[in-house]
């Protein structure tokens, strides 16, 4: 009954609302019911579904009315875009911008510590990489949902991607992985040749990595092992070449990262995954799984202690992996794994932790000038 309700609002906005009242009207809906407990305890794929529907009918309003949208979310851009090219934005996951930023954000690192001392982060660098993770983050969705289809229809969360909800064809969704990773080769042939080199090694983990779920408990390890490679071209696209005395100890602490904020995660999905058959870390720990995510922030402080060491980082760059282990921290003990909204909630934290690290970075690189000039 009361999806219904809602659904009928979201067709009386699309006609007659204000648009900029649109979403606001949502909630306030939801918010006075009383049904609103009711509402609350509906998966969270029905709950995000119905803001989409508040969001199209927002975006409808204003076409109708001759005005704009001004909303510059990623699922209002991704619904203010042409129909035919919405299911193809959702496939690269546009509309679900924290993946990329995973990815991008160990590249940033790397270039970061690359930098010469009381220097920022090459910016054109940084503008490259994004680049990359955008398309890059893309092709490893597309290759992750062609893989995945026939799992996807029967778990709740992902029923309505567009290969399992056959928005998009197993041949146009080939057909668009080629053009992403066409335009990912261009990007990558900007870099050094050695950087190239290790940029194209890393394709075999990208197309296996969906895989893993069927043969090993540890997918989320071998997806750590692909997110993380940017901790290693970074510095080589900067330098000419890695340092492994920084490069590999950046790169053991990205992977650990990955394991702490993917197995929080998987914890969504436990459930249906019991029932297709795919196996996370978050089914080998079950309840232990507290106990692991705190060794592997360990393991993850360790390596970043060591490549700071290594590259002669600073004060201030120590005091950020300082408040990196207390994020770490408190997000391994608040979160509640049975809860898929706060698995959500602390999985997305994760952006922050990673931008918090590379300005402790660059802002050592400036202390370490300073260090140094103060010395002559």
């Amino acid at each position: 009954m009361l999806c219904t309700e809602l659904s009928r609002w979201v067709a009386l906005t699309a006609t007659r609302s204000h648009p900029c009242l649109a979403i606001c009207s949502f909630w306030k809906v939801v918010a006075t019911t009383t049904r609103y407990d009711h509402f609350q305890q509906q998966p969270r794929s029905t709950r995000r579904a119905f803001y989409n529907k508040a969001v199209t009918a927002q975006v409808i309003q204003s076409h109708l009315s001759g005005r704009r949208s001004f909303s510059l979310s990623p699922s209002a851009v991704v619904n203010s875009a042409p129909a035919f090219v919405q299911p193809y934005l959702r496939l690269m996951r546009l509309d679900k911008p924290i993946g990329t930023w995973l990815l991008y954000l160990p590249c940033t690192w790397s270039i970061a510590l690359a930098a010469e001392p009381g220097c920022l982060p090459d910016l054109g660098m940084l503008a490259l990489f994004g680049t990359g993770a955008v398309l890059m983050r893309g092709a490893g969705c597309t290759i992750n949902d062609m893989w995945d289809k026939d799992f996807d229809k029967q778990v709740t969360r992902t029923a309505s991607r567009p290969i399992a909800s056959g928005e998009i064809s197993q041949f146009q969704a080939l057909v668009f992985l080629g053009g992403q990773l066409s335009l990912a080769l261009g990007v990558l042939l900007c870099l050094n040749y050695y950087s190239i080199a290790l940029g194209a090694s890393s394709l075999c983990l990208v197309i296996t990595y969906p895989l893993m779920k069927r043969i090993t408990y540890w997918p989320q390890l071998v997806l750590g092992l692909t997110f993380n490679w940017g901790a290693l071209l970074g510095w080589s696209a900067v330098r000419g070449s890695c340092d492994w005395s920084v490069c590999l100890p950046l790169y053991f602490s990205g992977v650990m990262w990955t394991l702490i904020y993917d197995t929080i995660y998987a914890h969504q999905d436990k459930e249906d995954d019991v029932k297709v058959g795919v196996k996370s870390t978050a089914l080998r720990f079950q309840d232990q799984t507290k106990l692991w995510l705190s060794g592997f922030t360990a393991a993850m402080m360790s390596g970043l202690v060591v490549a700071g060491v290594s590259a002669q980082q600073t004060l201030p760059y120590y005091a950020a992996l300082t408040a990196v282990a207390f994020h770490l921290t408190h997000q391994i003990y608040s979160v509640d794994i049975n809860k898929a909204e706060d698995c959500w909630k602390e999985f997305s934290s994760n952006r922050n932790l990673g931008l918090l690290l590379l300005f402790g970075i660059v802002a050592g690189n400036f202390w370490k000038k300073s260090k140094e000039t103060a010395e002559k």
